[in-house]
């Protein structure tokens, strides 16, 4: 009992109370910073076993020193009546409570701002862990091959389009040999200028050997360099140079891809023992303009469409039979009507005449099928002769990315939702960086409610370039529970496909899809005046997804069946997902469907996912 009461009389309990609630204090607070600054794990470690230590050290401290007037001196050395020991009681009582004060700040802070952004964090992070396990890639079969794009070595370092056209021409030929796995386009084109170990590559594409090249041009001289490369070992399989005139290059880029089947010792059909490479022209200059334009259509460059175009009608003057340019421009008026606001209708005539040259040259053309498809699906009268297009297309070259791509998009919009995600994920396993199927795969994981799977896709096409891949981004931030960054992300991605709508138009529509009952009804008074605006004859197709999304089915399907939005992908889409249901509820849903012409292609191809039809005749949806 007399010790306990020297315990106290010394102070030594106040100070162990103290220094541990400071401790605990120190302790959580470097738990916060140390990740910031990437510490390792010892630190933490030692900063315990510091602690811990000190607080013998600080026991031992308070039993033999007291503080005095006169500074410190050793407890036995100051009298009793001296002893200055309950006005430091005093002094360290007022110190655990300033020390326990901060730490229950500190745990309120921590519970209510750090501890949601945390969770947060590691909700996103065990997300991109699980989307990487699931992805992880399948041991290479060795018959498989990817195609970089060849570097430009020409004096004026202009040639790019010329030395990735050649890698991409390569590409296709070594697509047509039974056997062979060519990773697709947009795939070997993400390793453009990466410079990453020929390994990585390789894995990331699931391919065996690697195709890496040069084109050197000047004047009408050309030399193309190419090697063949092993991943898993780096070994060089096979390299070789070839020297030329552009009179030449199609029977330079015949001998790389010979050389490269005999090395594979890959069996070739009698068709391919006479020729591999068919560049579909004989006449170089055509050429040339073909894999200029080839080089705008594949990067989406929106601002250059109509030099593309122009480029290629210059190559058919060239060559009025060069078929693949006929059809390269019926695809530069599809994406031309989709991301420029072109006249729809006249894009469409483009479209079908361009498309009927190339096919009156040579009907097994699936890139003019697929371009005829993607416009026809488009009008209301015409749904089953699109999709007869795209069938076409998918019979003659089932393995052709965009043609399963658009031919997916098709089958979304007009309710056949597992049939077209299924050639949405072929499209990807042809060339798993694609960037818009990446983000269309991943927003139908987004709107099933997976997003685990979601997330890293979408990421992917935005890295990509795609950057109204951002609005998806912005729906996966609001589940995070981050307002700010969700609004941003939505905002920006949305910019992307809204011409017609203000920043301020769409924050409004961000507040109200994300908002409360009065938000959702601001938003739809801010797409009321948006549509005004714009007056009947301009289409917004964005418009019709967003009422749907506010609350408002009735008017969203309305403003779809009254306007002509050309481009419905994503509005037809929404439909029929889990939160369409109070849109296919609609009393006026079955003339929406006569309207559109649905009943007549689910007649053919038999009744989509969600519905089914009935003794009278009609289509009844859940």
């Amino acid at each position: 009992m007399n010790f306990l009461a020297e315990l106290r009389r010394r102070n030594v309990i106040r100070m162990a109370g103290l220094y541990l609630v400071g401790a605990w204090l120190v302790v959580q607070v470097a738990a916060t910073l140390l990740p910031v600054f990437e510490a390792p794990a010892w630190v933490m470690k030692a900063l315990v076993a510091l602690l811990a230590i000190g607080f013998v050290v600080a026991l031992v401290f308070a039993w033999v020193f007291e503080l005095t007037p006169e500074g410190l001196k050793r407890d036995a050395d100051v009298p009793l009546d001296q002893s200055i020991a309950p006005q430091t009681a005093q002094r360290l009582n007022r110190a655990i409570i300033i020390v326990l004060t901060l730490a229950l700040g500190y745990f309120a802070f921590d519970k209510f701002v750090i501890a949601p952004r945390r969770e947060a964090a590691s909700v996103a992070a065990a997300t991109q862990a699980a989307a990487a396990k699931s992805a992880a890639p399948a041991p290479a079969d060795e018959q498989s091959i990817a195609v970089l794009p060849f570097d430009d070595l020409s004096p004026t370092q202009d040639q790019a389009y010329f030395s990735d056209g050649i890698a991409e021409e390569l590409m296709n030929a070594l697509a047509q040999i039974k056997g062979l796995k060519v990773a697709g386009r947009a795939s070997s084109s993400y390793y453009k200028d990466r410079k990453l170990p020929l390994g990585e590559i390789g894995t990331a594409l699931g391919v065996a050997t690697v195709l890496e090249g040069a084109v050197r041009k000047q004047g009408e001289r050309v030399r193309i360099t190419a090697r063949l490369t092993r991943v898993h070992d780096s070994l060089q399989l096979w390299s070789d140079s070839y020297d030329g005139d552009l009179q030449d290059v199609f029977a330079l880029q015949e001998r790389i891809a010979r050389s490269i089947a005999e090395r594979m010792r890959l069996l070739l059909s009698d068709r391919q023992n006479t020729q591999l490479v068919d560049a579909g022209t004989t006449n170089p200059e055509a050429y040339q303009l073909y894999l200029q334009a080839t080089s705008i259509f594949n990067r989406r460059d929106r601002t250059r469409f109509v030099d593309a175009i122009a480029v290629l009608k210059r190559a058919v003057e060239l060559d009025p039979t060069y078929a693949r340019a006929f059809a390269r421009l019926a695809s530069m008026h599809v994406v031309l009507a989709s991301y420029t606001d072109a006249d729809p209708r006249q894009a469409h005539d483009e479209i079908m005449r361009y498309s009927e040259q190339a096919l009156a040259l040579d009907p097994g053309l699936a890139e003019a099928w697929a371009a005829r498809g993607s416009s026809l699906s488009k009008f209301l009268e015409t749904q089953v002769q699109g999709r007869d297009a795209f069938e076409q297309a998918m019979l003659i070259n089932p393995d052709d990315p965009t043609a399963s791509f658009w031919s997916g998009l098709n089958l979304l919009t007009t309710g056949y939702r597992s049939m077209g995600t299924a050639r949405i994920e072929h499209a990807l396993a042809l060339d798993p960086m694609l960037p818009n199927a990446l983000r269309w795969r991943g927003m139908l994981y987004l709107q099933d409610g997976d997003i685990a799977r979601a997330e890293p896709l979408l990421q992917r096409a935005y890295d990509l370039g795609l950057a109204n891949t951002a609005n998806a981004l912005g729906d996966i931030a609001m589940l995070h529970g981050d307002f700010a960054a969700s609004e941003r992300l939505w905002v920006d991605g949305s910019r992307g496909l809204d011409y017609g709508m203000t920043r301020e138009d769409l924050v409004a529509v961000h507040h109200g899809i994300f908002g409360d009952a009065a938000a959702k009804r601001a938003g739809v008074r801010a797409m009321r005046a948006v549509l005004d605006k714009m007056g009947s004859k301009q289409a917004l197709p964005t418009a019709p997804l967003y009422l749907f999304r506010l609350d408002a089915p009735a008017e969203g399907l309305d403003a779809l069946r009254k306007r002509d939005m050309g481009e419905r992908i994503d509005s037809m889409n929404w439909i029929w997902t889990r939160a369409g249901a109070p849109i296919r509820a609609l009393p006026e849903f079955g003339d929406f469907l006569r309207d559109f012409h649905l009943p007549e292609l689910w007649d053919k191809y038999g009744p989509p996912d969600l519905c089914r039809k009935g003794v009278d005749g009609n289509y009844a949806c859940e």
